[in-house]
């Protein structure tokens, strides 16, 4: 595996996973159901200078949505285990469109949104598309959670041949044990490092 400090910047962008105001914001459906976490809501803040340092070298930012489908009744299509797991989403919960299904104000706007209906940023999604399309060979990779949609994207993408950077503190499950062992699970499938360390090689490239 190559290195950032390798990366032609202006064929890299940056992913997010999941940082919608349905996951962060207090009025969004997690919020509401008190499934709030302060680790997670850390991660945009964290996140954004990065963000703007990639797209200041001709970097992109790509946001990854998980998405609840409308039915025509407007109830969302929802598989049976996730309202098992979580019983409290209902109907306008991350529609597409909704405030709820909208990425946080920290990180607003993204280049490109990709709208997702499981763990993995790939699967049935638009990805691949916007990637080849706008000359993307290299994505660093953040967002929530750490065990789910993260992991299950940097897989992905490591079956594709496509070169990640995983931000070690630019993704959080909500139990920290779960976090660390994913990212010692990850360590052959990408590179790993701090976003401050990102930031630091982004910035100083010329």
């Amino acid at each position: 595996m190559s290195d950032l400090s390798t990366w032609n910047l202006s064929r890299t962008a940056l992913l997010t996973i999941d940082l919608q105001n349905d996951f962060l914001h207090p009025e969004g459906a997690y919020g509401r159901a008190g499934q709030s976490s302060a680790k997670i809501a850390a991660l945009p803040g964290r996140i954004a200078p990065l963000a703007r340092a990639l797209r200041s070298k001709g970097g992109r930012y790509f946001s990854a949505q998980f998405t609840l489908v409308p039915d025509k009744d407007g109830e969302p299509l929802i598989a049976a285990h996730l309202k098992e797991l979580r019983p409290f989403l209902d109907k306008g919960d991350f529609a597409p469109g909704s405030f709820g299904h909208s990425l946080v104000d920290a990180l607003h706007p993204a280049d490109f949104v990709i709208e997702k209906v499981a763990y993995s940023a790939f699967f049935q999604t638009r990805l691949e598309y916007l990637m080849r399309a706008t000359g993307i060979d290299h994505l660093i990779v953040g967002g929530i959670v750490t065990n789910g949609g993260v992991a299950s994207t940097l897989r992905d993408a490591h079956l594709r041949n496509i070169e990640t950077l995983m931000l070690t503190d630019g993704c959080a499950a909500f139990k920290t044990e779960v976090h660390d062992a994913t990212l010692l699970s990850l360590d052959t499938v990408t590179k790993q490092m701090s976003c401050a360390e990102a930031l630091a090689l982004i910035e100083g490239r010329s």
